[in-house]
């Protein structure tokens, strides 16, 4: 299991790379590590590479105590994807995730 404090402590100020239509609450101050992969759920959480930056509203959203409008995000997967290569991207320029 991968955790990593710099990783998680990362996602402070950043901008959401979820963006949920009509749910993204846009504030870089609620930013948080949001985890995605499938083992996840109360108390039970993934790697931590498989986590995105989810502000706040988004995170709420994707693990179920707010709703989304799903008319509006229709493609809820491809959007999850698109924040994982984001959030990725921002790690590997950070030097916080890299291959050996």
């Amino acid at each position: 299991m991968i955790r990593s404090k710099k990783i998680k402590d990362s996602a402070r100020g950043e901008d959401c790379s979820l963006r949920l239509i009509g749910t993204c609450n846009n504030n870089s101050e609620t930013t948080i590590l949001a985890h995605i992969g499938r083992d996840r759920g109360t108390a039970i959480k993934c790697n931590d590479t498989f986590a995105i930056y989810a502000c706040s509203a988004c995170h709420d959203a994707i693990d179920g105590r707010a709703s989304y409008d799903s008319l509006a995000n229709p493609n809820i997967q491809e959007d999850l994807l698109r924040a994982l290569e984001e959030t990725q991207s921002k790690l590997i320029d950070k030097g916080l995730l890299y291959a050996k």
